[in-house]
């Protein structure tokens, strides 16, 4: 059930992140949920301050070139560690409420209200610990797009297994050989199983390891969207009955486990002490299972923080 804001005009937010994908979902799903008036301001700073780290920039706020520029939000969420630095300093220069996502690696006293996860290690009477990063996916969003992409995949043999590829990152890598065992393993599904399978890549998955998913996989009869038109996404996940994420990415793995559905998880190569913390212990309470290249279905209950985290932001804020 969805957070219930209050009666007035909802608030002006500005959400402020790099321009990740990722972050900016983890940024509107928290002042959706809150009721919130949100405009997404990615962070993008002109050289040299793009080479340094934002936390050693004289001034942040001037760093933007007026990037940001009145009528001010009443509340500012950073998303992230460029985007907390100039969360706080919109929080000392204007008065605006500070929301932090991520640790922030500054004074969590810089902020109003701080969301992290617990292998952050922070605590402090402003910060707010989820089990997962925050989203906008909610049931309701679910059972409308299971309405629309249902004759889509009607086709398909159950059980349905969606497949959530992401791509290289700092990280993670994910590339032609990557994409290739990938390919093989979900083939391997199809050809011994009979599962019915629906893919998406993200905008990060490398063009390369889209075409080897594809072509390996749509002769075998599965659903390989192909970057045209609405992406399935929701579809995929409200429609499945287990999904597989690669590892590479915390919000696809906080979205999928926000459904009813077991989640796989496709190992890469590389490493994130954070990352691993969290997988770990999805996989420590029985949630997710580390994918070894057979369809397993287990019973689950949906995990998301999200609501609880929004209810949190406007009490503290009171708004």
């Amino acid at each position: 059930m969805s957070s219930t804001p209050s009666s007035r005009a909802a608030p002006p937010a500005w959400i402020l992140a790099e321009p990740y994908a990722g972050m900016a979902s983890q940024g509107r799903g928290l002042a959706e949920r809150a009721g919130l008036t949100a405009e997404f301001r990615p962070i993008v700073a002109p050289a040299p301050w793009r080479w340094l780290t934002a936390r050693l920039w004289p001034d942040p706020l001037s760093r933007l070139n007026g990037a940001l520029a009145a009528p001010w939000p009443e509340v500012a969420i950073g998303v992230g560690g460029t985007g907390g630095v100039i969360t706080a300093a919109l929080r000392e220069a204007r008065r605006v409420a500070a929301v932090q996502i991520q640790h922030p690696r500054l004074d969590p006293r810089r902020f109003d209200l701080i969301f992290v996860a617990p292998h952050d290690g922070l605590e402090g009477p402003n910060v707010v610990v989820t089990r997962t990063a925050l989203h906008g996916v909610t049931p309701a969003k679910l059972a409308a797009a299971a309405e629309v992409w249902a004759p889509v995949f009607a086709h398909l043999p159950r059980p349905r297994l969606a497949v959530l590829v992401g791509g290289s990152n700092g990280r993670f890598r994910l590339r032609r050989g990557e994409g290739e065992a990938l390919a093989r393993a979900l083939a391997g599904l199809i050809d011994r199983e009979r599962v019915g399978m629906m893919l998406t890549p993200s905008r990060r998955t490398a063009p390369e390891v889209r075409r080897i998913l594809a072509r390996t996989l749509r002769p075998r009869g599965a659903y390989v969207w192909d970057g045209e038109g609405e992406n399935p996404y929701l579809g995929l996940l409200a429609l499945a009955d287990a999904i597989l994420v690669t590892e590479d990415s915390v919000s696809m793995i906080s979205e999928a486990v926000a459904t009813p559905h077991p989640v796989l998880l496709f190992r890469l190569p590389g490493h994130s002490r954070r990352q691993r913390a969290f997988s770990e212990g999805l996989i420590r309470a029985g949630r997710v299972r580390e994918f070894r290249g057979a369809l397993e279905i287990w019973p689950t209950e949906p995990i998301d923080d999200s609501d609880h985290a929004a209810a949190e932001l406007r009490r503290r804020l009171r708004l």
